[in-house]
């Protein structure tokens, strides 16, 4: 019998015939099932997964919204500070460090769905026209805003601006009939990162500050020399809820109280090198008596600030654990006004702590550090916090400090949990002083205006019983009923809260503060330790 010939080609012919059989079952498979396959022009494997989602997503979705939300999402989960900031969001971000801002120059508030003046900034616009605490603006450009629940937010959009333009508004006043017409020009306003600078005793400074700004420096330094010439030997510096900012402003501030040569901070990350930074001995008040507040709130450029202090034994630090937000950001501004923060470095103490405390938790349990310090008891009781001997260090003098996250304090400052200050704390929490205070002060300006100064104020202006009953009464139609029995504390604290409200309405910041601080257990015990300290 013959043998058939083999065709030396057909297992070749077989596997293509296979091969192809594969490809068409993937492809039967796929189109049956939903999911497509999308051939992407690109190098990077972003920027492919990028042009696949923008072509096709089940819902439209604009590229620059795309890149935003990637760009959001992939900083947040790098730490917990590393964040994009969007071209709407820029100034909001930016201002407060800056020191200024360009708008129409006053303090608002929405009060019953209407904007409130509740300040007109000194020697700003609208100062300068007439505008005064208490009016109601009412129309922006021609445009109806209030009643119509108008966001805060929104209010500063329509009232801030470039520096020369011009804005009409229209203002109820009391006692006025009809609305008056502005039209307020722009200009550059000034923000305050120092809240207050006075002597609450003779020889004994207070200088309180909410951030570290571009003018932080030069507020507190011209604060510090009238301070002197009043005769200040010893300083409370209250950095409590203090949340940060420029490192720059951390050093100059901590360089007014160090002698030459001695190290504020140090920063270093993975792609950037050690960068030390040291006091330059001309500062103007290395030799008084210094003691500095902090609390859980107090973070970044205020951690700086204190742990240059502790390390170089140079002042008493008083009250609770800060918040330990160690990690140095650089700003990348983008084309269409939008912005990158990354977190590039991490802040080191002069005994090479670090501020930082740990993230790798995650997010939520990070932002809700504070509740987890208030479960386990820290707010209460300084040693529940317990160091390992990894996290020892020692300061110049060889005082042994911790690192592990924030800055421990010397002198430990509880929360207050008092049951005899319920009502008084409710009241606090559910804004009820707060709003009465303002009611009032708005029915009575003209009589209040006849305090020019804080002394004045302090000496002369009362919470009567009379005022005091009928806050009562108000906190009884808002839900909140006094319990009827003696609460002395409480009901002293309330009256003087009332105080502090009312002379900031009318005097800002220094009606505010020297009354506030009579009934502040930390700010007592502050002055009960610094009058211990050798000194004037």
């Amino acid at each position: 019998m013959e043998k058939k010939k083999i065709n030396p080609y057909m297992p070749v012919w077989f596997a293509l015939v296979m091969i192809a059989g594969m490809f068409l079952g993937i492809w039967l498979y796929t189109h049956s099932s939903g999911l497509s396959v999308f051939k992407i022009q690109g190098s990077g494997k972003l920027e492919q997964v990028l042009q696949y989602v923008q072509k096709n997503y089940v819902d439209t979705i604009g590229k620059a919204r795309l890149e935003e939300k990637t760009i959001s999402s992939l900083l947040e989960s790098l730490d917990p500070h590393s964040t994009y900031i969007t071209p709407a969001e820029f100034h909001d971000a930016t201002d407060p460090l800056l020191g200024s801002f360009e708008g129409i120059g006053v303090q608002f508030r929405i009060e019953n769905d209407t904007v409130t003046v509740i300040l007109p900034i000194a020697n700003g616009p609208s100062e300068k026209l007439g505008i005064k605490a208490g009016d109601r603006i009412v129309k922006i450009e021609g445009k109806n805003v209030a009643g119509i629940k108008i966001a805060t937010n929104d209010v500063m959009r329509k009232l801030k601006g470039p520096k020369g333009t011009r804005v009409n508004v229209s203002i109820f006043r009391r006692g006025v009939k009809g609305l008056i017409d502005y039209t307020i020009t722009r200009d550059v306003i000034p923000t305050y990162s120092m809240d207050i600078a006075y002597l609450p005793e003779h020889g004994i400074g207070y200088i309180k500050l909410n951030n570290f700004s571009a003018t932080t420096h030069d507020e507190v330094h011209a604060a510090l020399e009238q301070l002197k010439k009043d005769g200040m030997t010893k300083l409370i510096l209250d950095l409590r809820s203090n949340g940060g900012g420029y490192l720059t402003a951390a050093v100059d501030l901590a360089d007014e109280f160090l002698p030459k040569g001695r190290l504020i901070v140090y920063t270093k990350g993975a792609n950037h090198s050690r960068e030390e930074y040291f006091s330059d001995g001309q500062g103007i008040f290395q030799q008084g008596t210094l003691l500095v507040m902090i609390d859980e709130f107090s973070a970044s450029a205020s951690e700086i600030v204190t742990g240059a202090i502790q390390d170089n034994d140079r002042g008493i630090i008083l009250g609770r654990r800060s918040f330990g937000k160690g990690l140095v950001q650089e700003q990348l501004n983008m084309k269409d006004g939008s912005a990158v923060r990354l977190t590039v470095a991490r802040y080191y103490t002069p005994s090479g702590r670090c501020i930082q405390k740990p993230y790798k938790e995650g997010l939520d349990k990070y932002n809700n550090d504070y509740y987890h310090r208030y479960l386990n008891g820290e707010l209460e009781h300084p040693d529940s916090i317990k160091f390992p001997d990894s996290l020892k260090f020692k300061t110049l003098a060889g005082k042994v400090v911790y690192g592990g996250g924030g800055i421990m304090p010397d002198i430990f400052i509880p929360i207050e949990k008092d049951s005899t200050l319920k009502f008084y704390n409710l009241a606090v929490n559910k804004g009820l002083i707060f709003q009465w205070a303002f009611d009032y002060t708005d029915k009575y300006r003209s009589q209040l205006s006849r305090f020019k100064n804080v002394d004045d104020f302090e000496a002369k202006f009362q919470v009567t019983d009379a005022m005091y009953a009928d806050f009562l009464a108000y906190a009884l139609k808002k839900g909140l009923k006094h319990e009827g029995r003696n609460l002395p504390e409480s009901d002293h604290r309330a009256k003087v809260l009332t105080k502090a409200y009312i002379g900031r309405n009318i005097l800002d910041n220094e009606g505010f503060y020297p009354v506030l601080n009579t009934i502040d257990p930390a700010f007592n015990k502050a002055i009960e330790v610094i009058k211990r300290q050798p000194g004037k």
